[in-house]
């Protein structure tokens, strides 16, 4: 009986061991033998003002995903996304998800996954695919902010002159309400002397306002390709250098106009040392810091002639500015279907949409998320766009356009050359392209 009794205590131990083991098994329990493998896959960051939410979302992700390791890496200060994903290429360090600008997607799509099969496409918003979308239907990557840009204005300090930011329709308009503020004690307006702030977003106005069909601004880079653009004549481009002229003259930091740093704006603007200043509502995490939550901001368009109808005077620059791709040339299929659950949890988990509209104030290029941004600069432009009074967001120049066509626009804030030397500048860049 003894012996039988120890022999059934041993099977029933055994029996026990073994059901424990297929229940760690399934959930993913610690023993040494049936742990799943961690997956690690990196992700270059493009938007450093947006690093630590990135960081905060990985964690996050992990909770429910742990063996699943993603680390954020973000472009250096000063370098552009495509110097920085060359060099990594080059390195044979290719991160396994990439954020991008359009341009640098579409340059590179064949170092991409095709995601055209993924859940969240039929969820996009309407023709948020159509920039890097290829020929032959491939969807290289995931488009992740809607953005804009415009003259960012202070409520406070408008209120405080008289200034109602809807009556500027007009470059008169525009120099009224900065000679109002002026008046009442308070600097008009901070210009951004960055490169990819003068000729990345506020330059590109110019290209943006040759017409509302993207067709026909097509048409106009191909003739500026081939040297058949006189920019001296361009009605658009003399527009919007007008207003730069008049911005220039007001500018508080036009003693030193290269002096003035993104960071420094952020907080004239924030504080209300300054009424206006050309960005987008990227900037929104930064203002925010000296400003508080609040609703005293929002967007106007840069106005660009006299005549209010004028196509571009009423529009603000709208659309998808950064996409993601999943790299295909050296991650492993487990790397990209880790990539991959990452970009889904963004858009179906509610942690991922609070990580992009809550934490991040970006606006999504997806329907099924219904959350609304906080941030003023957000909500004002999607205003815009449910207004329609938008233009296109040009995101498709080379990739060196705004650092090699920037220091013309530099040179042109700081009076080094003047409109027809900075027209043939930027004109003997397009002649060059490619070249």
């Amino acid at each position: 009986m003894k012996s039988k009794k120890v022999l059934s205590l041993v099977a029933t131990v055994v029996l026990i061991s073994g059901v424990l083991a297929g229940c760690s098994s399934k959930s993913g329990g610690s023993s040494s033998g049936t742990k799943s493998k961690e997956v690690k896959i990196t992700m270059l960051n493009s938007k450093g003002e947006i690093q630590s939410q990135l960081e905060d979302a990985a964690k996050e992700f992990k909770k429910t995903n742990p063996n699943i390791k993603l680390d954020v890496v973000v472009t250096g200060n000063g370098q552009s996304p495509f110097e920085k994903i060359s060099a990594m290429y080059a390195s044979g360090n290719a991160p396994t998800l990439a954020m991008l600008d359009p341009t640098d997607i579409i340059k590179l799509n064949d170092k991409f996954e095709d995601l055209s099969k993924q859940k969240w496409i039929a969820d996009t918003v309407d023709n948020s695919l159509d920039t890097i979308k290829t020929s032959d239907g491939k969807v290289p990557a995931f488009p992740f902010t809607i953005e804009g840009a415009g003259f960012i204005y202070n409520k406070t300090i408008l209120d405080k002159a008289g200034v109602d930011p809807a009556s500027i329709k007009t470059l008169n308009d525009l120099k009224s309400a900065f000679d109002k503020i002026k008046a009442k004690g308070s600097e008009a307006l901070a210009i951004c002397s960055a490169d990819w702030s003068l000729a990345g977003h506020f330059l590109s106005i110019a290209y943006a306002d040759q017409s509302n069909d993207p067709a026909k601004v097509n048409e106009f880079f191909d003739q500026l390709k081939a040297g058949k653009v006189d920019l001296t004549k361009n009605k658009p481009f003399n527009g919007l250098i007008d207003t730069f002229d008049v911005m220039k003259k007001y500018n508080i930091d036009k003693k030193d106009p290269l002096s003035a740093t993104y960071e420094n704006n952020q907080q004239q603007v924030g504080t209300g040392k300054v009424a206006f200043w050309f960005n987008g509502n990227w900037a929104w995490p930064q203002i925010k810091q000296f400003a508080g939550d609040n609703d005293n901001f929002g967007f106007i368009p840069v106005p660009v002639s006299n005549n209010a109808s004028d196509y571009g005077n009423s529009g603000i620059p709208a659309g998808v500015t950064k996409y993601i791709g999943v790299d295909n040339t050296t991650s492993t299929k487990a790397q990209k279907a880790a990539a991959e659950k990452f970009l889904n949890w963004i858009v179906y988990d509610k942690n991922g949409q609070d990580f992009l509209v809550n934490k991040s104030n970006i606006i999504p290029a997806f329907k099924n998320i219904t959350l609304e941004p906080s941030s003023a600069l957000a909500k004002s432009i999607k205003q815009y766009i449910k207004d329609g009074k938008t233009i296109q967001f040009i995101t498709t120049t080379p990739s060196d356009h705004w650092s090699k066509v920037g220091v013309s626009m530099q040179k042109y804030l700081a009076s080094k050359i003047d409109r027809a030397e900075l027209a043939k500048e930027i004109q003997n860049y397009w002649k060059n392209v490619g070249k």
